[in-house]
């Protein structure tokens, strides 16, 4: 069972790091900032770790940073960002998959699971 959610930490974006540092500096606002902030996309992230840096907090110290993705530049960030890895390939496989299913009529496979990795790098600590 899923813990409940409180509403005012999940915040909404369009997946760039502008988006990323206005909804980290909401949160790190808060009269209680959360310990960690999970991004949706690895851009997101890069806003994430510039609002901490603005408001003078260190990360992994202060505040966690994980994003998703694993873009090249995940591992050159400052520090460099925690991350889930995509099977990129074996998406690309499967959606070549699905559509020649579909343009020989055939009826693909309708939920498809693949697992990601997760990367982990100096942006988070382990949990308080």
């Amino acid at each position: 069972m899923m813990p409940d959610v409180d509403p005012k930490l999940v915040m909404r974006g369009d997946g760039k790091p502008e988006q990323g540092e206005w909804a980290a500096t909401q949160l790190l606002g808060l009269s209680r900032p959360p310990s960690a902030i999970i991004c949706y996309n690895d851009m997101t992230a890069l806003g994430a770790l510039r609002a901490s840096a603005t408001r003078g907090l260190r990360v992994p110290e202060d505040v966690s940073i994980a994003g998703f993705d694993d873009l090249f530049v995940a591992s050159y960030t400052s520090p460099p960002l925690t991350t889930i890895r995509q099977p990129k390939q074996e998406m690309g496989r499967r959606a070549m998959s699905i559509l020649l299913q579909l343009l020989a009529g055939e009826e693909p496979e309708s939920r498809i699971l693949l697992p990601g990795e997760l990367i982990v790098r100096g942006s988070t600590a382990p949990p308080l």
